[in-house]
């Protein structure tokens, strides 16, 4: 189970798709392991890929994803076929890295991995440019190791998987207003990194 972070594209779920969803969760709560096996192939991607910038590695992102899994399967009576079936898988998903950060205190994530909102411009740099981009990425790449778990946990569901406030704070077992708390305190400490090395955030929300 290792999908291929860089080929990650973002799908518009449709009712159709969220019906199939939602039966196959019905299906597998009733003991259908062919239905839970569907569940798997249609999210391993985005769940493998949450773990992997949750943890920046691949091998631990893999073993993460696996028992993500095992433990969706093992709480099936748990799930409410209302809720969205992604976000609870992407909840299991990021209460284990959280966890896992804590633990072991791996605090690697990709630069190159970094959400839509770029600090510099996506035009191809000359190679002056290319060095100041270098540095400002070291820069900004020792800050984001610095962030806390659930600080990183809230950036992701929110700039790699446009989820909802509502949605990520739901997934991550807190108030809105914890979350709105803790994105702006992230952006904040990436924005201050950004001012020594003379760069600029857009206006966030």
């Amino acid at each position: 189970m290792t999908p291929s972070v860089a080929t990650e594209s973002k799908t518009q779920i449709t009712p159709e798709m969220r019906q199939q969803e939602q039966a196959w969760a019905v299906a597998a709560q009733q003991g259908d392991s062919r239905a839970f096996m569907q569940i798997v192939d249609a999210f391993q991607r985005p769940v493998y890929n949450l773990c992997y910038r949750m943890l920046g590695d691949g091998a631990e992102a893999e073993d993460a994803a696996q028992d993500t899994f095992l433990r969706a399967y093992s709480n099936l009576n748990s799930y409410d076929p209302n809720q969205k079936l992604s976000s609870w898988l992407l909840s299991i998903a990021s209460h284990y890295c959280i966890d896992r950060l804590r633990k072991q205190r791996y605090q690697f994530v990709s630069w190159d991995e970094l959400p839509p909102w770029r600090w510099l411009p996506d035009t191809a740099p000359q190679p002056e440019e290319a060095t100041l981009k270098h540095e400002a990425r070291e820069t900004l790449q020792g800050l984001l190791d610095e962030l806390p778990a659930d600080y990183r946990a809230a950036t992701v569901l929110r700039y790699w998987y446009d989820m909802s406030y509502d949605e990520i704070a739901s997934a991550l077992d807190t108030s809105v207003s914890a979350i709105k708390s803790r994105l702006f305190r992230a952006r904040q400490m990436l924005a201050e990194a950004a001012q020594q090395a003379e760069l600029q955030l857009p206006a966030g929300d």
